[in-house]
């Protein structure tokens, strides 16, 4: 198995610029920074993926897009795979946002304060926790991981499949569910937040089992302490759902 599967959190949204819990697909469109980024993170891979997901929200969707196109420009999307062959993007159900029910489209500090609340006891083990009209860690595993394991199966677990599966998706989706899968400390995950078009590394191990060499900018071990992360606490706090 010499894939990965590459988790990366959308471009930025006029939703991010508003501050607001915007989870319900299909949700905000990417500004033309979000546009630029997805390119940019393009142009910045050592390889073109051999498939590109996105989740069904608008944002995952014109994130691959992008990136897909840059890397057309180029002439190089599908060179991982053995026969050459073009490979477009996939829409995949199942890893969009955690959903915040009743604190949809709020922007306001105490809603902020709200979610990470709940989010952050998700990662302390409180799993059946639900947000107030909203999803429980429990109802976003059960969608999600699936997914994930499913594209090992299919893909990562082929011999005759070579290069990793970049999956746009969503940041606290992406982080509760690659804490649970590669055992990272839950209170980094909360703490380490990941800007629009980061990522988190996943790489599959032995007995279905998951290791994670990157998180964002950081490699293991993947410790809780003070934070060091290059996104200003000024964005981090803007940004809860990252």
């Amino acid at each position: 198995m010499s894939g990965r599967l590459v988790l990366l959190r959308h471009g930025q949204t006029h939703g991010n610029v508003e501050r607001r819990l915007d989870t319900r697909p299909p949700g905000a469109e990417l500004t033309d920074l979000g546009r630029d980024q997805a390119r940019a993170f393009a142009r910045a891979l050592p390889r073109p993926p051999a498939l590109i997901a996105h989740s069904v929200a608008t944002r995952a969707v014109q994130t691959a897009y992008e990136i897909r196109a840059e890397i057309d420009t180029d002439g190089r999307i599908g060179a991982a795979t053995d026969s050459g062959a073009t490979i477009g993007s996939h829409e995949l159900e199942g890893i969009h946002e955690v959903q915040v029910g009743d604190l949809e489209n709020r922007g306001d500090d105490a809603a902020h304060e709200d979610f990470n609340t709940i989010y952050r006891r998700w990662h302390g083990g409180e799993h059946g926790l639900p947000l107030p009209g909203g999803e429980t860690a429990h109802h976003v595993l059960d969608r999600y991981l699936p997914v994930l394991n499913r594209l090992r199966m299919r893909y990562l677990e082929d011999d005759t499949f070579h290069g990793d599966i970049v999956v746009v998706s969503h940041g606290a989706a992406i982080r509760l569910a690659a804490a649970v899968l590669a055992g990272v400390d839950g209170r980094f995950a909360v703490d380490h937040h990941l800007a629009n078009t980061e990522s988190v590394v996943l790489a599959p191990i032995t007995e279905g089992r998951w290791s994670c060499p990157r998180w964002g900018s950081l490699t293991p071990p993947f410790v809780h302490g003070p934070v060091v992360n290059r996104v200003p606490e000024s964005a981090r706090s803007a940004n809860p759902m990252g």
